[in-house]
């Protein structure tokens, strides 16, 4: 099969055949149609964000595509049937703190880096192999529309956060950071599971603003503007009638007062979710007061990913209507142009805007 293969980070992909992967009981092989490339990937392939990746291999987390084979373990799975990929690979020897590895991506720590030794390569190739729990079904589509379905991909990360937060329909939700990829994607999803309203923040107004034009008067925006009492007024002002939820999504860049202000909004008994990579490129961590934490009954919550079931339930909120993938906008990229699409994705981060590779279709 015909693959992208990062030999040494820094240099460009290289395209080239490598032996089809060998199918083992309690894994699947998949036919890749298309798979999502990060607006990120090309600081992870030039070794800018540090993480457990060890080389050479086949990035790519996550793809949409076709069950070649099943192991004789699988009892649904059959040939031909439409899957995602989901790349957040567990370890099954420890059902209460499994390690995690994102397949193609990075492991996570020193046991998810065992697992990424068996399940290393990614979806940037003509066939991947998957653990079988990891191939969710998404029923029928048309072929043309699997590079769309890789917004599930994205689309997934926040609602594992809302999921973590117990979001029910009704509540009024802040999407701290709901400019960038994941962040605009939380705002979709938050209204899909039925919030009242989204308070949507971020610096890029014009973002902001684009948002209201897609979704409507139920998101109210707030522009960040650096200074915490005053951001967080406007927050409560926008939110009128308290906040239930807040899901901090910002990326590395920002800085820990962004994150403090928001959560800080929240009600009493409120309950707040951390994903986002704030303190991942050094600086000061987050500093709260512990009493109002406490006297206030406030959930504080770390959330990486998602849960196995998630993809299940994403997808149906899709075919219901509720998630719409038609919000994405597609550029996509053959196989054998994997280091164009990794410069186009870094350049068009935009929210609602993704990069997809489509390898060539397998015999």
């Amino acid at each position: 099969m015909k693959a992208a293969v990062l030999k040494q980070f820094g240099s460009p992909l290289a395209i080239e055949t490598l032996p089809d992967p060998i199918l083992g009981t309690g894994e699947v092989i998949v036919d890749v149609m298309a798979s999502r490339v990060l607006a990120y990937a090309n600081e992870v392939l030039s070794g800018e964000r540090k993480y457990l990746l060890e080389l050479p291999v086949v990035p790519g987390p996550g793809a949409i595509g076709r069950v070649r084979a099943t192991g004789p373990d699988a009892t649904h799975l059959a040939k031909g049937d439409w899957v995602y990929c989901d790349p957040t690979v567990r370890s099954r020897d420890d059902a209460l703190a499994p390690d995690i590895a994102l397949q193609g991506l990075t492991a996570g720590s020193d046991g998810g880096l065992r697992l990424q030794r068996y399940f290393h390569d990614g979806a940037w190739a003509g066939q991947m192999r998957v653990p079988t729990e990891n191939a969710a079904r998404i029923g029928s589509i048309a072929e043309a529309d699997a590079a769309r379905w890789c917004a599930l991909g994205t689309l997934l990360v926040p609602y594992g956060g809302f999921l973590a937060a117990q979001l029910q329909a009704g509540e009024t939700v802040l999407v701290n950071g709901a400019t960038g990829s994941f962040g605009s994607a939380a705002v979709a999803v938050a209204l899909g599971m039925g919030a009242a309203c989204v308070i949507a923040t971020g610096r890029n107004e014009k973002a902001l603003a684009d948002l209201v034009r897609r979704f409507g008067p139920r998101v109210r925006i707030v522009p960040m503007r650096g200074e915490e009492e005053d951001d967080r007024k406007r927050i409560l002002q926008a939110a009128a009638g308290g906040i239930d939820c807040v899901l901090d999504i910002l990326p590395p860049a920002a800085n820990a007062m962004q994150v403090r202000t928001a959560i800080l909004a929240v009600r009493p008994y409120g309950r707040v979710v951390l994903m986002g990579g704030v303190g991942m490129l050094g600086g000061a961590g987050l500093d709260l007061p512990y009493s109002w934490v406490m006297r206030n009954c406030i959930t504080l919550r770390g959330q990486w990913m998602y849960p196995p079931h998630a993809a299940h339930l994403m997808v149906g909120l899709i075919r219901a209507g509720l998630v719409s993938l038609d919000q994405f906008e597609i550029t996509a990229f053959a196989l054998d142009d994997a280091n164009a699409a990794v410069a186009h994705a870094a350049s068009n981060s935009s929210p609602f805007r993704m990069t997809v590779i489509e390898p060539p279709r397998s015999r």
